[in-house]
């Protein structure tokens, strides 16, 4: 049988300076023997398959030019191009945002459909898994520890692992912090903006209004999640709360105005204003040990301390966030994904700050360890008072961190409120989209 592949993340599996109608002709050319037109119109046909706006136009853009959702449709076009007898999707959706996640999710059960394809669909999203799939493998370390029809599976599953896969989606709620409890983080009218094109040899810039007179308030002890789809400007605007950007409007920490602070007035407020990253491997120097990751803002906050000081804060926040102390003698690349957001919240937390940002912390991990990493920072904050701005396009885990919301569309709030009423009555059209698709994902069947 013919077999094709799609993986996770469209773009380092995409030539970034190629067209994409180049990159689609070029399997079309050596395994079917087309050229010429013939290989374009074919080219043509894919893209129309899958749904691209546009095709002719989009035959000339590159990677880059184009979203997320739309640079998988095009690598599953690529992977659809010889007509393949099985196609493997090896988390095809996981770094999309729910909506997207719904299309492409019903583009692959209309394509099964239309030409007649086994797909092996790999994920650790059991909720699609249990809508989409005939029969489910679990897998554990290198071995299938239960397999079955997917409806007996999920009834009655018989393995310790896959009980605990099941029981491991986020679940609860936040209480929202006393009504007198102090502003910690304000941003009045918050805008950025980026230049995005234009402005060459005298000619009118192309601007993009990434963020959008934006207000918000975080109270010390309090969540806010703010959600929307990927290019809504969510983490543009943490970034700007924490002066990672340029920007207009007020911002305001504590009884500070540091809306004008430059580079040098922020650097003593940096220790209270943390951000942990989406990607942790991305985030943590593969040079350095773990111990060095975590104590190097010690260096530069209190430089007084010896350096047997420093170990011993190393291994008070190393336990904190459940590692190992001895883990400070290790590189990054030795853990595991979610041991390494751990060593990245550790090293947030070691300053001891006031605010947290978290850019997406769990969208990168398995169920089982974004529930154990939102207990982690639930814990963390309860112990610290602390207040986070959380990021992210997943609803369960913001819906189990967060107790307000605010929903972004292209730069701007279309709602906000308390987490549970946004939940249980979204007003907008548009939350009450995202909170479709994220029921969607589950809803589509791969085949009768």
């Amino acid at each position: 049988p013919k077999i094709s592949m799609i993986s996770q993340e469209p773009m380092p599996s995409l030539a970034p300076l190629s067209p994409i109608g180049t990159q689609l002709i070029e399997p079309i050319r050596r395994h079917r023997g087309l050229s010429g037109p013939a290989a374009r119109e074919e080219a043509l046909k894919l893209l129309r398959l899958v749904h691209i706006p546009d095709p002719e136009r989009r035959m000339k853009s590159y990677p880059h030019e184009m979203s997320g959702g739309q640079r998988q449709r095009v690598m599953i076009a690529m992977a659809l191009a010889n007509d393949p007898d099985i196609l493997i999707a090896d988390e095809p959706t996981t770094a999309l945002d729910v909506t997207i996640q719904a299309q492409i999710l019903m583009l692959l059960a209309e394509l099964q459909r239309k030409l007649g394809m086994a797909i092996v669909f790999i994920t650790h999203d059991l909720g699609i898994v249990r809508r989409f799939a005939d029969r489910v493998y679990v897998m554990r370390q290198g071995e299938v520890v239960e397999e079955g029809a997917a409806e007996a599976l999920f009834a009655n599953p018989q393995h310790a692992y896959t009980k605990m896969l099941l029981a491991a989606e986020p679940t609860g709620s936040k209480a929202a912090p006393p009504a007198n409890s102090p502003v910690l983080l304000e941003g009045r009218n918050v805008e950025v903006v980026f230049k995005i094109g234009g402005g060459f040899l005298g000619g009118e810039p192309l601007m993009l209004r990434a963020v959008d007179k934006i207000s918000v308030r975080l109270k010390r002890n309090q969540t806010i999640g703010i959600v929307g789809e990927s290019g809504s400007g969510k983490s543009t605007l943490g970034r700007a709360l924490l002066r990672l950007l340029p920007s207009d409007g007020v911002i305001r920490f504590g009884d500070r105005d540091i809306s004008g602070a430059d580079r040098q007035a922020m650097r003593p407020l940096r220790r209270e204003l943390q951000l942990v990253f989406q990607d942790p491997f991305g985030s943590l120097s593969p040079r350095m040990t773990v111990g060095q990751v975590i104590t190097e803002g010690l260096l530069v906050h209190e430089p007084s301390l010896t350096g047997k000081q420093r170990d011993q804060r190393a291994v008070e926040a190393l336990r904190e966030v459940g590692l190992d102390p001895n883990a400070r003698n290790r590189y990054p690349h030795e853990f595991s994904g979610g041991q390494r957001q751990r060593i990245a919240i550790a090293r947030a937390m070691i300053l001891k700050p006031k605010v947290v940002v978290l850019d997406e912390p769990t969208s990168a991990l398995d169920r089982s360890v974004q529930k154990q990493i939102v207990e982690l920072l639930r814990k963390l904050q309860a112990d610290h008072e602390l207040s986070y701005l959380f990021i992210s396009h997943d609803l369960a885990v913001v819906r189990a961190m967060a107790d307000y919301i605010i929903v972004m569309k292209q730069g701007k709030i279309v709602e906000e409120g308390p987490a549970e009423a946004i939940f249980s009555n979204p007003q907008a059209t548009y939350t009450q989209t995202l909170m479709a698709a994220a029921i969607d994902v589950t809803r589509f069947r791969l085949s009768a």
